[in-house]
């Protein structure tokens, strides 16, 4: 079947599929909305975090750095892996038995303070418009694959299925529609990842295969050929770490992690399980079901690296007049030429395509250079797309992978444009300045608050600040910066008092984000940035995705200090904060 036709069917099956679950599955209470009802079963719950948690940015683009970091791209799996044990273990089952909706709702309420509740909502609502850049980006990039035309046109039509599913079911539409996600997103990433792993190692584990030797090259490991082959190229490396300072990879690592475990839309899915215990059985199927991709994803980029240079190269690196000719190039790269995501420029005379590093040209460069063609760019958020059409795969892998990448840019937005409705219509609107709104007023102002988010995350996703890694770790910065300790503090520090948590919100907030905005532009916007965005730049070396470890470390410090010198906590905040770390004293939950 063609391929087109084939993509098609497939990912029209899945949408008809997410949106039939959205209907059968629709809200008709705030309960319902906001937390499912509180009824969903742990397993199912895992599977909706997996799905929830298995962003684009996982899904898509984090192998796409590893494949062109090699080695250094390691920090994203560790930091987020890292950062949803942390979660699993210090916080989801004590929110859950603190029996509220929403974050901003907790800290409210553990800090008897409205002031607090509006700046948690602040910082919610500023991690999240961030995080859902970099996730409507991945949602134009797979649309624009799959309907091959350009990336504003693939956003437009991201942005209007998010609008059908996410805007009429809340959170039980969601929570049943990631489940079916997660199922459609771990066949489209492990499925290609095994085919490659057979061709090239003869491994059905891609896990094993990394480790394996070449088919056919008696004892040549892939690791050690992709070694070779990008050094011969002018790059470093592939085994070794050259992208990051060792203070960069420990404090992105660290902001990574912690800022892991305060994402707002991942905390939210433990409120929609019946009991504590199902919370935290619910966190440990989560991270089953995440191990599945993320053990896979450092074959996928090694694999996909390895395959590409052997396209570019077919007769070997450095025989140039075997390099492949421009009019040759295979069809998967015609069709991302026609998203604008992958490039070719004219530099001369001459049929062939030349590869290498410009900044430390290997010796045969000086017979090519101003001829043929260059490869200008090769976005690394169209690698896990691209992937089972660079090994020749079947057209029915090519048309799974294409419905995955897109239920992965979908299920990680909804949940994030959950989060936002649920902070603006309960926390702001319900909480503190509108609390006689009636529910349907309620729901009817979560729902526009959606469509707000929809359109500011769709301008921004034509005009991000970086690959969807990059920009993820941006709001996971944020996110370690403002919530994870006010959350931490609140559970375990019972002295923490509400000017302690407000200044250490702000300031954390604040710092982190001036320092966001010097490098990557005022909100973003481009043009708008103070400093340039590299080693050169950065103070004390520091870049912007690792300084959320720095925020962190300035929160603390600024709300153990106002705390001790202000009056402590009432005495019955100081007993619940007791309680709710006593594991079967339940009075707390709800």
């Amino acid at each position: 079947m063609d391929l087109k036709l084939m993509i098609w069917l497939v990912v029209g099956a899945t949408f008809a599929l997410y949106i039939g679950i959205a209907i059968w599955a629709r809200a008709g209470s705030t309960g319902e909305f906001y937390v499912a009802g509180k009824g969903v079963n742990p397993v199912a719950n895992g599977m909706a975090t997996a799905a929830d948690w298995m962003s684009a940015a996982s899904f898509i683009s984090m192998a796409g750095l590893i494949a062109f970091l090699g080695y250094s791209g390691s920090v994203y799996l560790m930091g987020w892996t890292g950062g949803y044990v942390l979660m699993a273990l210090l916080l989801a089952p004590y929110l859950r038995k603190f029996g509220k909706f929403t974050v901003p709702q907790f800290v409210g309420d553990r800090f008897y303070s409205n002031t607090a509740r509006i700046v948690a909502v602040i910082c919610l609502l500023v991690i999240s418009i961030t995080y859902v850049i970099g996730q409507m980006r991945g949602v134009g990039i797979a649309f624009s694959r799959f309907l091959e035309v350009d990336l504003l046109w693939g956003l437009i039509a991201g942005m209007t299925v998010v609008f059908i599913y996410a805007v009429l079911g809340g959170m039980k539409g969601i929570t049943y529609t990631q489940i079916a996600q997660y199922v459609v997103m771990i066949f489209a990433y492990t499925v290609p990842a095994v085919f490659i792993s057979l061709q090239l190692t003869g491994h059905f584990l891609p896990q094993t295969g990394l480790g394996g030797t070449l088919s056919g090259q008696d004892g040549v490991y892939l690791l050690t050929a992709l070694d070779n082959v990008l050094v011969d190229l002018g790059f470093t490396q592939y085994t070794t770490n050259e992208s990051f300072t060792t203070l960069n990879m420990f404090l992105l690592t660290m902001a990574l992690m912690i800022g892991t475990a305060g994402l707002p839309h991942v905390i939210i899915r433990f409120f929609t399980v019946p009991r504590v215990r199902d919370a935290r059985k619910s966190a440990g199927w989560a991270l089953v079901f995440i191990a599945l991709l993320y053990t896979t994803a450092p074959a996928v980029g090694a694999m996909a690296m390895y395959n590409i240079i052997n396209t570019l190269h077919p007769g070997g690196v450095g025989n140039t007049a075997e390099a492949m000719a421009y009019e040759d190039r295979p069809d998967w790269m015609r069709t991302w030429e026609d998203t604008g995501l992958l490039e070719f420029q004219q530099q001369g005379e001459g049929e062939r395509v030349h590869y290498y590093n410009r900044a430390n040209p290997p010796a045969w460069a000086d017979d090519v250079e101003g001829e043929g063609y260059r490869l200008e760019r090769f976005d690394r958020d169209i690698l896990v797309l691209a992937n089972p059409e660079i090994a020749g795969l079947p057209n029915w892998v090519i048309a799974l992978v294409a419905a995955g990448g897109i239920a992965a840019a979908l299920s990680t937005a909804a949940g994030l444009l959950l989060a936002i409705s649920s902070a603006i219509s309960h926390d702001l609107l319900k909480g503190v300045f509108m609390p006689n709104i009636s529910e349907k007023r309620e729901l009817m102002a979560g729902r526009l608050a959606m469509v707000g988010a929809i359109l500011l995350a769709g301008y921004l996703g034509l005009n991000p600040p970086g690959f969807a890694a990059e920009v993820v770790a941006l709001a996971f910065g944020l996110a370690a910066a403002t919530l994870f300790p006010v959350l931490m503090m609140g559970i375990f520090y019972k002295r923490m008092n509400k000017q302690g948590a407000i200044t250490g919100m702000l300031v954390g907030l604040f710092v982190t984000l001036l320092y966001i905005f010097i490098y990557k532009g005022f909100f973003f916007f481009p043009g708008t940035a103070l400093l340039p965005d590299n080693a050169d730049g950065w103070l004390f070396g520091i870049s912007p995705q690792g300084f959320g470890t720095i925020g962190a470390i300035l929160n603390v410090t600024a709300a153990l200090i106002v705390s001790k010198l202000t009056a402590p906590p009432p005495k019955e905040i100081q007993d619940l904060v007791e309680s709710v770390r006593v594991p079967r004293a339940d009075a707390a939950s709800s």
